[in-house]
């Protein structure tokens, strides 16, 4: 039986662990602020790069929650990671 409350968690870590990623990657490698670091990532079309690097952490998520035998989490962490694709694919067109 589908447990859609532990899709939802595992989509909400999903979600969370690419804003984290993405929050790391430019405090890591940007002497910029956050704010200032994203406008300037848009307007040389880097955006949609920066959010990739960010969904990398979903990758910890996904294969800790299969591991942990939560096979429903991990698929909320893949639906997460989808829709990270998603956007990422319409900020690239448009």
């Amino acid at each position: 039986m589908i447990n859609k409350k532990d899709i939802a968690i595992g989509f909400a870590v999903g979600v969370i662990a690419n804003i984290l990623g993405t929050l790391l990657y430019i405090l890591i490698f940007s002497d910029l602020s956050i704010i200032e670091s994203l406008k300037v990532a848009k307007e040389h079309g880097h955006l949609g790069s920066i959010i990739a690097l960010g969904a990398l952490l979903n990758l910890g998520a996904f294969f800790g929650f299969l591991k942990i035998r939560r096979d429903e989490r991990a698929k909320g962490v893949l639906i997460a990671t989808l829709l990270t694709a998603l956007v990422i694919l319409f900020i690239k067109l448009f």
